[in-house]
């Protein structure tokens, strides 16, 4: 069965990204092995502490992830601090990371008019780097999701069967 990692933005447990994340696990759990990680777990990037378990297990999840799924708010027009902090663990040893080659897909989430679609081209150029590989389709962005979440779960239908097409191709892509 494919296995995807969901990597969300946030730390806060009542989110946008983490209700997102929730909604579509809930989705696509019966096709697919759907993973949570927890960026808030590994200490701020510092090469000189060498191996920590947490960045162990990081790195571990995304290496067996078929593909990896970012759901990430918009930070003062970028990626939230937690979620570059993640992705500097996980980008070492450069160029030949577990993110290279590694399919990712990205939804983005904002409590303003725009989904986070500024947060989707820094992520978009962060991964690059690292050459993983982008599924290309129409950007899922969330707009206003603050108030759309209901019960810890996203409930906008439309995004939702928007983004789920979208999920399903990219898992067909494997």
């Amino acid at each position: 069965m494919t296995q995807l990692l969901f990597i969300p933005g946030s730390l806060r447990e009542a989110s946008s990204s983490r209700a997102t994340v929730r909604a579509l696990v809930k989705r696509l759990d019966q096709d697919v092995t759907c993973r949570v990680a927890d960026p808030g777990r590994l200490p701020h990037y510092n090469a000189d502490l060498g191996q920590d378990p947490a960045v162990e297990g990081f790195v571990a999840e995304v290496a067996a992830a078929d593909g990896v799924v970012f759901v990430t708010p918009e930070y003062n027009y970028s990626v939230p601090g937690v979620l570059k902090n993640a992705i500097d663990w996980a980008s070492r040893p450069a160029y030949n990371s577990v993110f290279k080659d590694k399919p990712f897909f990205i939804i983005s989430v904002s409590g303003g008019a725009l989904g986070g679609v500024r947060a989707q081209a820094h992520l978009k150029y962060i991964l690059n780097g690292m050459l993983a590989r982008p599924f290309a389709c129409q950007e899922i962005v969330i707009p206003q999701a603050n108030a759309k979440i209901t019960d810890g779960h996203l409930t906008d239908e439309a995004i939702l069967d928007f983004a789920e097409l979208n999920m399903r191709a990219f898992v067909s892509s494997f």
